[in-house]
């Protein structure tokens, strides 16, 4: 082995793994570390006061874990379609310990992909006007359109709307 090709081996890989999550009217990519697990959709409990796009919270694994419509968020669709329906639980960014996950409601179970540097490329260009909260570009994978969510500003919205600061020290 050259140094060359040794010293190479050492480098961290330019690909990550992905998953493409259908949900309405669009297609989101996320990396596959922050996806916790894909649960039938169950009916939430409900949170009076709290914004159309928060569905409610669901339980899992001994969390009320906050359940949120991207597509309703970013105003993609008007309602969330109940055939295929699934959840997808995400780990929460941030370390805020009232909060360490949140839900989001999704189609079906999402295709799982190997996401190489020159293999993706932003489009500059969308099917929606203007920005969108909850989205922080577009992108193109090969031949897929997807958006990329911004997963701390929904964070951040999502604790603004359900009062979860992070609890003081």
């Amino acid at each position: 082995m050259s140094a060359q090709t040794e010293s190479d081996s050492r480098v961290l890989p330019l690909d990550i793994r992905a998953l493409m999550i259908a949900i309405a009217n669009g297609r989101i990519l996320v990396p596959n570390a922050l996806v916790s697990e894909i649960i039938t959709a169950a009916s939430p409990e409900p949170i009076v006061g709290a914004p159309a796009w928060i569905r409610g919270r669901v339980s899992w694994r001994g969390w009320r874990v906050p359940l949120f419509s991207l597509s309703l968020l970013a105003d993609l669709a008007d309602a969330e379609p109940a055939l295929n329906a699934k959840i997808t639980v995400l780990k929460a960014l941030g370390g805020n310990a009232r909060m360490p996950f949140m839900a989001m409601t999704c189609i079906g179970f999402p295709r799982l992909t190997t996401v190489a540097a020159n293999e993706l490329q932003q489009t500059g260009e969308s099917d929606f006007r203007g920005p969108r909260p909850g989205i922080l570009t577009e992108v193109l994978l090969r031949e897929d359109r997807a958006m990329v969510p911004d997963l701390p500003a929904i964070q951040a919205l999502l604790e603004q709307a359900l009062n979860l600061g992070a609890a003081p020290s």
